[in-house]
């Protein structure tokens, strides 16, 4: 008889969701602000690397369209995956403890650890990644499938695209935007708690999507302010570019609050970072 892994249970147990105000998700920005400074340059690193990973695609895409939009939507689908350190630096910080590169690198180099002595631990949160990249490939496919089949001109750079789609007369862009929308809506409910749920307790990938619906269905409005809100200084950071620097991990972090507001997760066993791991985190 096969015993199951200690952090990836079988069970579907799935932790209470609470009730939220309709602003709250500005209280989220600012406990998120908070942290961000107190970090200082071990969170601005997160949105430095990705500021200048953007740069470089704009530079390569910049007039191959198709290739730009999949990699401004994998961005959006990815980023909770990416911002997995922001949250563990937040919990560093709620619990006293120090949230330095250390930890930055304990909480990856976790992954390869225990991908080598057990076959579940902190592989979850990468398996859930998986998912999202797969989510953003096929709403790049579904676009350029629509776009491709209804467009008058041939799309080849952004600039076709603003001209025959977004300032034409037709219908096209509209139903682009409400395909967008339909797509990403089962993305953002299965994701909006997942990830740090995933990082903070030991629960597996359905167990933290089921909980992240939870959230959703008991929240609708909060969560559909909270959603405007990513998406918006997203947007904010993807025009400025530098603006990345400071948006990835504001976000990073208010979403580790979000998660703590949404739900109560005490009675769900904690995940803890090996041993081999933890003694990373002295290194300051």
């Amino acid at each position: 008889m096969n015993t199951p892994t200690p952090n990836c249970p079988p069970t579907l147990t799935l932790p209470a969701p609470r009730s939220i105000g309709l602003l709250r998700p500005l209280h989220w920005l600012r406990l998120g602000w908070r942290d961000l400074w107190r970090c200082g340059a071990v969170s601005l690193l997160h949105g430095l690397v990705l500021a200048l990973g953007y740069a470089a695609l704009m530079v390569i895409a910049r007039d191959r369209f198709w290739l730009l939009a999949g990699a401004a939507s994998g961005f959006l689908v990815i980023a909770p995956v990416l911002a997995t350190s922001l949250y563990a630096l937040s919990r560093a910080l709620e619990r006293g403890e120090a949230a330095n590169f250390g930890l930055l690198v304990a909480t990856w180099g976790a992954w390869q650890h225990q991908r080598r002595v057990e076959s579940g631990g902190y592989w979850c949160l990468v398996r859930f990644g998986l998912l999202l990249a797969l989510a953003g490939t096929g709403w790049v496919l579904t676009s350029a499938a629509l776009i491709t089949l209804f467009s008058p001109e041939p799309i080849l750079k952004p600039t076709d695209f603003l001209r025959h789609i977004v300032l034409s007369d037709s219908w096209l862009f509209e139903a682009w935007l409400l395909l967008g929308g339909l797509m990403a809506a089962p993305v953002f409910a299965s994701s909006v708690v997942s990830m740090p749920l995933l990082l903070d307790r030991r629960v597996n990938t359905l167990q933290a999507v089921l909980a992240s619906w939870q959230v959703v269905v008991a929240n609708p409005l909060p969560m559909a302010t909270w959603a405007a809100l990513i998406l918006g200084l997203t947007a904010l950071g993807l025009f400025t570019g530098v603006g990345l620097v400071l948006v990835i991990p504001l976000l990073g972090h208010a979403s580790w609050h979000a998660y703590r507001d949404l739900i109560d997760a005490n009675a769900l066993p904690e995940r803890t970072l090996p041993i081999a791991a933890l003694a990373r985190t002295k290194v300051s």
